[in-house]
């Protein structure tokens, strides 16, 4: 009876061994899962761009023979800012943009010639695109200036004007963040002014629209990218 006592306690200890053992060691916290950082592009940004420019100035006078068509072009430099704020992919913002340079035409008809030049140009646009982490994708759209500088030698009388004019600018451009701070873009825009009527005689007009595509660099004002934590 003893003996079978024994056996039956030996049979329990190891049944409880075995039991213990296949409930493995204690399992430890599952570690937040953490994935690469994400660019933003929300915040303030202030750069610089460079770019070459063409302009179609269309003269019509009621005089047939000093009816002229000029195309205008020269590079430009300026500087731009703007604030970009970011919703899931997409961004949306404002951008103000100034710049000089040297478009510049003469048509000469006999012994008449007519000089047409842009040295100013400036923006104010909305923008609005979709960002593929650094890459942002984006139209944009809103107020042009420029400045028109006319110059007529008709029969040895010369004449100039120069006047500052209000329109509307379409564009579309693609943007990379390189560093945390640092983006560069390449954009095209158009121009688009209307008539100036009356410039010489009663009854002329002249027509300038400008196309431009441009290269910049961007100093984005923020904390960089920051990092998507993800709990299971």
């Amino acid at each position: 009876m003893k003996k079978f006592l024994l056996a039956s306690a030996a049979v329990a200890a190891l049944a409880t061994g075995a039991q213990a053992a296949d409930l493995g060691a204690p399992r430890a916290p599952v570690a937040a899962a953490v994935y690469a950082p994400a660019f933003s592009w929300t915040g303030f940004y202030l750069g610089g761009h460079v770019g070459y420019g063409w302009a179609q100035a269309r003269y019509t006078s009621p005089v047939v023979a000093n009816n002229s068509s000029v195309s205008a072009n020269g590079v430009f430099g300026g500087i731009q800012g703007g604030y970009n704020w970011q919703m899931n992919q997409f961004v949306f913002g404002l951008e103000a943009d100034i710049a000089a340079g040297g478009l510049r035409r003469t048509f000469v008809n006999g012994a008449d010639s007519y000089r047409a030049s842009v040295p100013f140009l400036s923006t104010v646009r909305a923008r609005a695109g979709f960002a593929a982490d650094r890459a942002l994708f984006y139209v944009t759209g809103g107020l042009g200036v420029a400045t028109f500088q006319d110059r007529w030698n008709l029969g040895g009388v010369v004449t100039t004007a120069s006047s500052t004019r209000a329109g509307y600018a379409l564009g579309a451009g693609i943007e990379y963040a390189f560093t945390p701070n640092w983006t560069a873009k390449a954009e095209y825009m158009y121009y688009g002014f209307g008539d100036r009527r009356n410039i010489v005689v009663a009854g002329d007009r002249v027509r300038t629209d400008i196309h431009t595509v441009k290269l910049g660099i961007n100093y984005l004002f923020s904390t960089g990218p920051s990092a998507v934590v993800a709990r299971y």
